[in-house]
């Protein structure tokens, strides 16, 4: 009796104290999840803030930048004419249209307004300014940022930039104003985006310009209506983010994570501000759902404990009384978890066996059937359950009885009444009968099952993967050879995911992939197959196939699938996809050319565009063959010296006379001939080549310029290209001074030409290395000007010599009035910084025409010449003048 008590007190202890230790693991992994979602949200807002200030801030610069742009275009054009309706002529024409310019207009030396925008505001005063004051007082001429005063009555919050005008002796001769929608500074992120409590502000560095929107859509400009913090001191930093509490930071008393980013080329700062309670709204629902869901869990936890705690003592009780019975008999028959019978042999007249009748069996055998030890003895095979065994279980056994042993694994038929789903038997003749042994491998088949699922399924998805497409593909190859069909593997990736993994988190990544499978899985034909390869990978098998026609029906409808956006985390998330197609026999007969030449048709895809679908075609798997060679011979070519210069003449606007000349670089490949620079120079750049090839051409250069001069002739200047990344590297100017020593050419026959994305990055070494080219005597020029970020107070503070005009500017003389009107605003405004304009693309006698009138100092272009190799060049240097000017004048006449 002492050994049973311990047992009892062990069955009504154990399920309550396996389930305080449960309880327990939930409330831990509740509050880490918890902690942990409270972590990444306040992780989350800080990265927005900062983001989105770092975003705000290239806006604001841009957009002041234009600002600054056209007040310098109107000085120019008012010092140069005084034309009192200069204003009213500019919008007649089309400018100052937009609806951001609320006024702009131009004051005289006493203060009045003496042409403008608005015609009922042209004898307005506004001598006693603060701005006019301003401007009067200091001779600088750098564009000014403010609030607008009480004299100026604009229906909107405005943005006041004004800009002083100069005498032709440097006095002072009035203001520009331009009066701009506060709205159109403030309008970058949209409220949705900000929050109900976000706010998103422009301020100036001298605390004065106070401009801000909030979530609400609300605009302030007055210092008295702000909600910013009234000590700038928060964002004296260049730049940075940081939460501000309710009792020390915003007026309205709300907590915000505040982003800022000084303008690195106007006197602005760039504000975003984050409600920190709306960022951890997410957090802090979930962990109350999570609460919530761990107090039930708890609860049900201990009340199936103690339920469990009295029905296990019962059992315990009974178990032990039927042990005693029993036990005398499980000693001979029982062995753990096998079931035993002994089945003897029935015959007929002739002794053949027709059945079986169990004549022994220990309880556990009877317990497989649903059935007890005393209701299965005595009972025929073939009438335990003619349903569920049928003539099967009888054959297996007179095998048995034949061979004298029989062994197998056999899934049982699917029936309530049965307590097993796998049996291992094994029969063993003794005399007239079978002795019989059936052991339940239920969960070891059931981890076998599990197993194979893990080798040939996604955990993720739920979709097949790649180890079951590539077994299951050798089988349908055969059969679509032996049937003489076709099948179609469509390699689909995911345009936009990784920003999404990157941006979101892998959790809605994962979500978004399990969307995309669904997706996928619901534009197919039952027997088509739809596999996730790896990542964000997926294969569709189309078989059979039915054409291009068909399989391109298929193809587009995917693409136009995952063009509509996917619900995820209560956001919305857009992805797009690329697909590429190879068809079986014709693109391959086995099943790794066919996916190679998928992914190489998709991949091809992908860099014509994203979002489309395309076939394998053998041009495409040449082509990046083609660019892996080119990529390998990059280095070969400098050894051996493949590349040439060929020359393109720069002439004078006006007379056609040879300035100067640009030297282009060209690779001459041993097999492939001339291979144009868009083709090599992207390879040497992702190659860190670009450098060293760099070095060469100004070499190169200098030896021609030298030979030129050996050879008597009148050399004009040439001008190399220099790659940003050779730039920012900082030796440009120790390359150049050696070439030019080394090779005795003179520093003014050499010009650099450094595109505006060279240029960015930290601007006190950029200006100390421009300074020091231009301390050898070398001209610089700002290449393809247009194309990329630029600013008027960055060209004044880099000092440049010549602004080349990118040819999409000139493309568009003639085609329209706008493209005139800017080509004019980038002369005017070079001009007026002292340096020569070269138009870029010349192709076209209209063109030239048009530039003539426009006062541009030089052209480029295929109308004035091709680039040249170094002999052909030497021609038109001794021709000097590359078209006739009266020619030309009849070409305008007519």
């Amino acid at each position: 009796m002492s050994a049973k008590r311990p047992m009892n007190v062990f069955h009504r202890l154990f399920w309550p104290t396996l389930a305080v230790v449960v309880c327990a693991g939930i409330w831990v992994v509740t509050i880490s999840r918890s902690n942990a979602e409270l972590d990444r949200a306040n992780a989350l807002v800080t990265r927005d803030a900062g983001e989105f200030a770092e975003a705000y801030e290239q806006y604001i610069t841009r957009s002041v930048g234009q600002m600054d742009q056209v007040t310098m275009q109107l000085k120019h054009s008012w010092e140069h004419s005084h034309k009192s309706t200069l204003l009213e002529d500019l919008k007649r024409d089309g400018m100052f249209t937009d609806s951001a310019f609320v006024a702009v207009s131009i004051l005289d030396r006493g203060g009045v307004v003496r042409s403008s925008t608005l015609g009922n505001k042209a004898q307005l005063d506004l001598s006693n300014t603060d701005f006019f004051a301003h401007h009067r007082n200091n001779i600088s001429t750098a564009l000014r940022i403010g609030v607008a005063p009480g004299e100026l009555e604009y229906s909107r919050e405005v943005v006041l930039f004004t800009r002083r005008l100069d005498t032709s002796d440097d006095g002072f001769d009035g203001v520009v104003l331009l009066a701009i929608d506060a709205r159109y500074f403030t309008s970058f992120i949209s409220p949705a985006t900000l929050g109900r409590h976000g706010i998103v502000a422009m301020t100036g560095a001298d605390g004065m310009l106070r401009l801000e929107q909030r979530g609400d859509g609300s605009v302030a400009t007055d210092r008295q209506d702000s909600i910013l913090p009234s000590s700038a001191a928060s964002w004296a930093s260049p730049s940075g983010v940081q939460l501000l509490e309710a009792n020390r930071g915003f007026a309205d008393g709300t907590a915000r994570v505040l982003g800022w980013r000084h303008s690195a080329a106007y006197p602005v700062v760039a504000l975003v501000g984050l409600s920190h309670n709306d960022a951890l709204a997410g957090a802090a629902l979930y962990w109350r759902e999570s609460r919530n869901n761990a107090i039930l869990a708890s609860a049900c936890l201990m009340l199936l404990a103690m339920l469990s705690a009295i029905l296990a003592g019962r059992a315990a009780t009974r178990m032990r009384g039927k042990e005693e019975v029993r036990s005398a008999y499980r000693t001979a028959t029982e062995n753990a978890n096998d079931g035993f019978y002994m089945a003897a042999a029935m015959r007929d007249r002739q002794g053949q066996i027709v059945d079986f009748k169990i004549v022994d069996c220990n309880e556990r055998g009877a317990f497989f059937y649903g059935l007890q030890r005393s209701d299965l003895l005595g009972r025929r095979l073939s009438m335990i359950d003619s349903g569920l065994f049928g003539e099967e279980l009888v054959a297996t056994y007179r095998t048995a009885m034949e061979t004298g042993f029989h062994e197998d694994d056999r899934r049982m038929p699917g029936d309530d009444r049965l307590n097993i789903r796998w049996g291992h038997r094994r029969l063993v003749r003794v005399g007239n009968g079978l002795a019989v042994t059936l052991q339940d491998v239920s969960e070891r088949k059931m981890h076998e099952a599990q197993l194979e699922c893990l080798v040939n399924e996604d955990s993720l998805t739920g979709l097949p993967n790649r180890h079951w497409f590539l077994n299951f593909m050798r089988a349908a190859l055969a059969k679509a050879g032996a049937d003489q069909t076709e099948l179609a593997i469509l390699f689909i990736d995911l345009d936009e995911f990784k920003h999404v993994n990157d941006s979101q988190g892998h959790a809605v990544g994962d979500q978004l992939l399990k969307a995309a499978a669904q997706r996928l899985a619901a534009l197919l034909r039952p027997l088509d197959q739809v596999v996730r390869f790896g990542g964000d990978e997926f294969i569709v098998l189309l078989s059979p196939s039915e054409g291009d026609a068909q399989i391109a029906a298929v193809a587009e409808r995917i693409v136009t699938a995952f063009s509509t956006p996917f619900a995820i985390a209560d956001d919305v998330q857009t992805v797009g996809t690329s697909v590429g197609i190879s068809v079986f026999p014709r693109d391959g007969t086995d099943v790794e050319t066919l996916i190679k030449h998928s992914d190489i048709a998709m991949y091809s895809g992908k860099s014509d565009g994203k979002g489309r679908f395309k076939f394998f075609d053998p041009s495409l798997s040449a082509a990046l063959r083609l660019r892996a060679q080119l990529k390998h011979g990059l280095l070969t070519a400098i050894r051996e010296e493949q590349f040439v210069l060929h020359y393109q003449p720069r002439v004078d606007t006006r007379t056609g006379k040879l300035l100067s000349m640009e030297a282009l670089l060209r690779w001459r490949h041993p097999s492939l001939g001339m291979v144009a620079p868009g083709e090599f120079i992207p390879l040497a750049e992702s190659s860190g080549l670009i450098a060293r090839i760099g070095e060469m051409v100004i070499d190169m250069a200098c030896v021609q310029i030298a030979a030129w001069k050996n050879q008597h002739a009148v050399v004009v200047p040439v001008s190399v290209n220099v790659s940003a990344k050779q730039f920012l590297r900082g030796s440009v100017k120790q390359n150049l001074a050696a070439a030019l020593e080394r090779h005795g050419v003179a520093a003014a026959l050499l010009e650099v030409e450094i595109t505006e994305s060279a240029m960015m990055g930290d601007q006190d070494a950029i200006i100390a290395e421009l300074a020091a080219i231009r301390a050898l005597g070398i001209k610089l020029h700002v290449d393809d000007f247009g194309t990329g970020y630029s600013s008027l107070s960055q060209l004044q503070r880099l000092k440049m010599d010549v602004l080349k005009v990118d040819r999409a500017f000139t493309a568009e003389l003639g085609n329209s009035r706008e493209g005139k009107v800017f080509f004019q605003a980038i002369v005017s405004m070079a001009h007026a910084l002292g340096m020569s304009v070269v138009a870029e693309g010349v192709e076209t006698g209209e063109q030239l025409a048009i530039l003539q009138a426009l006062e541009c100092n030089e052209v480029q272009g295929y109308f004035i010449a091709r680039p040249m190799p170094a002999g052909d060049m030497l021609a038109l240097m001794e021709k000097r003048f590359l078209f006739k000017a009266p020619a030309l004048l009849d070409y305008q006449a007519s």
